[in-house]
C-alpha cells in the first residue's frame, strides 16, 4: 500500500525504529498554472507555507499572491488548508476556503496560480514523546505528546520560541515549563503582557528609562529585558505590539543589547525569548500590522497548542489534575461528574475547564465527602452553612456566574422531574422555547429521561 493510499484512507503507518514516532506523508506542491508553472517543492514537515515571501516553502512570483498566502498542515490522516487573510483568497473547486480539510490531489488556486497538492515519495517522521506531562503541561493525547517531543529538544537550548494557539490553551504554561526545564531555570522568569501596556509606555517597559527621560520619570528604571538577564523573557500577546516598536524589539533580539529611554549607552543582556499569541501573525504580516522579519525572528521554532476539542481524551486527566490541586487527597472524581464534563464543549479550553472544576468544588457540585445535603426547610438556616457555599475566593462577577449556573441546574432538574421528563411541557411551564431548554440541558450535561 502506498503513502498516497495511506493518506487517503486516513491511516497511520508505523516505522520499525523508535516506537515513539509517527510517519506522516510528505507533501509535493506542484504549480500547474501561472507564472511559476512547473515549479515543484517537497515539504517533509507537518507545516508548509505558500506565498511570495522568501521564507515560504513554496515561493511564488505571482503578484496576485500575498506574501504569506496560505498554509497546509499535515496530521495523522488529514491535511488542513488555512488562508492567512490573503488579498485574493484561496480557492478549491471555485469555492473560497479559509480553514478546511482537503484530500491529497486537491488543486488550490491562489491569485492567478494553481497548485496541485500531492503526497511525496519520502515520508516525514514526526517524533512522539512517551511523556504524559511536561513541566506544568498535562495530557497524554497524541497532539500533546508530539508537542512534548519538540519541547524536550528546544527547552535545553536558547532558541527563540513562538507559541501559538487559541485563548485558554495554556501558552503561558508552555513558557513557564520551558523555563523550568532549561539550563536557565536558576535565573529569573519575567512575563509581560504586550496587550495590557499603553503604547506610550511600551518602550519604557521593555528597555527601561533614565531619570528625567519624560514626564513622570522621577528615577532610573530597569526594563523587562534587564530584569530577565540570565533567564527567560516571556512576551505574551506579542501580536498586540505596536508596529512602531517592532523594529526596536527586533534590534534588541538580534544584538542582545538594550538602551534605556533617555540613555546614551547600550547594555548587553543575556535573555531567552519565548513569545506567544492567539492571533494569526501571518495574516497580520499580510495586513501590514506585523513586521515579517520580526515574525521569522521570533518563529525560529514555532509550536501550536491544540485546543481542548482536538484532545477530548485529556479532559478527564486535566479535570483530575485540577481537582487534586484544589482538594488534595480527595480521591477520584465521580463517574457522573466526568460524564457532565464529556458533554461540555469548553470553548475557553483548559482555562475554562479549570474554572469549571474550581466552581464545582466551591459550590459543592463535587466533593470528597459526597454530594451536599439538601438545605433544611427552616428559614432560620445557620449562617455558617450558607457561608460555606459562597465562593468568597472568587470576584463578584465570577461568583454571580457560578450561582447562576447552579440555579439553572437546580431549576431544570426540578422542572423535568415535575413534568416526568417531558421537555416540551417543561419548556411551556418555564416560558422558553423547547430548543432553548434542549441547549441548556446539553450545556449542563442533563438528560431529560434520567430526570423524569
Amino acid at each position: 500500500m502506498s503513502d498516497f493510499d495511506d493518506f487517503e484512507q486516513g491511516a497511520t503507518t508505523r516505522v520499525p525504529a523508535p516506537a515513539t514516532g509517527l510517519r506522516l506523508p510528505s507533501v509535493d506542491l506542484v504549480v500547474v498554472e501561472g507564472k511559476d508553472r512547473g515549479k515543484r517543492v517537497t515539504v517533509q514537515a507537518s507545516l508548509s507555507r505558500i506565498g511570495t515571501a522568501a521564507h515560504c516553502d513554496l515561493v511564488l512570483t505571482d503578484p496576485t499572491v500575498s506574501r504569506m498566502h496560505c498554509e497546509l498542515r499535515v496530521r495523522a490522516g488529514t491535511m488542513t488548508l488555512k488562508d492567512h487573510g490573503s488579498t485574493n483568497g484561496t480557492y478549491v473547486g471555485g469555492a473560497r476556503m479559509r480553514d478546511a480539510d482537503v484530500p491529497a490531489g486537491t488543486v488550490l488556486r491562489v491569485g492567478a496560480t494553481s497548485i496541485r497538492v500531492d503526497v511525496g515519495d519520502t515520508p516525514a517522521f514526526v517524533e512522539v514523546s512517551p511523556r504524559t506531562s511536561f513541566g506544568e503541561l498535562v495530557g497524554a493525547s497524541l497532539p500533546m505528546r508530539q508537542l512534548y517531543a519538540v519541547l524536550e529538544r528546544v527547552a535545553p537550548m536558547d532558541t527563540t520560541l513562538l507559541v501559538t494557539g487559541e485563548t485558554g490553551t495554556g501558552k503561558d504554561v508552555v513558557a513557564r515549563s520551558v523555563h523550568v526545564m532549561s539550563r536557565r531555570n536558576a535565573g529569573p522568569y519575567v512575563p509581560i503582557d504586550c496587550g495590557a501596556i499603553p503604547e506610550t509606555l511600551f518602550e519604557s517597559e521593555l528597555f527601561g528609562h533614565m531619570r528625567g527621560a519624560f514626564s513622570g520619570a522621577t528615577s532610573d528604571r530597569r526594563g523587562v529585558f534587564e530584569e530577565a538577564d540570565g533567564g527567560t523573557l516571556f512576551l505574551d500577546e506579542i501580536g498586540e505590539m505596536p508596529l512602531a516598536l517592532q523594529a526596536k524589539l527586533l534590534r534588541a533580539i538580534e544584538t542582545r543589547t538594550v538602551r534605556r529611554v533617555g540613555g546614551n549607552t547600550a547594555k548587553r543582556v543575556d535573555v531567552r525569548i519565548v513569545a506567544a499569541t492567539n492571533r494569526d501573525l501571518a495574516r497580520r504580516v499580510n495586513e501590514g500590522t506585523f513586521r515579517e522579519d520580526l515574525y521569522y525572528r521570533l518563529a525560529v521554532v514555532e509550536v501550536s497548542l491544540p485546543s481542548l476539542r482536538e484532545r477530548p481524551e485529556d479532559v478527564p486527566i486535566l479535570a483530575q489534575h485540577f481537582y487534586d490541586r484544589l482538594s488534595p487527597g480527595a480521591g477520584a472524581l465521580p463517574p457522573d461528574f466526568l460524564r457532565v464534563l464529556a458533554a461540555r464543549s469548553f470553548p475557553g479550553n483548559v482555562r475554562e475547564l479549570r474554572n469549571f472544576i474550581e466552581r464545582s468544588v466551591s459550590l459543592g457540585f463535587v466533593s470528597p465527602h459526597g454530594p451536599p445535603s439538601a438545605p433544611p426547610a427552616s428559614v432560620e438556616r445557620p449562617h455558617a452553612e450558607v457561608d460555606d457555599l459562597v465562593p468568597l475566593h472568587l470576584p463578584l462577577k465570577d461568583a454571580r456566574q457560578a450561582w447562576t449556573e447552579r440555579f439553572e441546574e437546580v431549576y431544570l432538574r426540578a422542572m423535568l422531574k415535575k413534568t416526568g421528563g417531558n421537555v416540551t411541557r417543561a419548556a411551556e411551564l418555564a416560558g422558553v422555547s423547547r430548543r432553548f431548554l434542549q441547549r441548556l440541558a446539553a450545556r449542563l450535561g442533563i438528560r431529560a429521561s434520567d430526570e423524569g
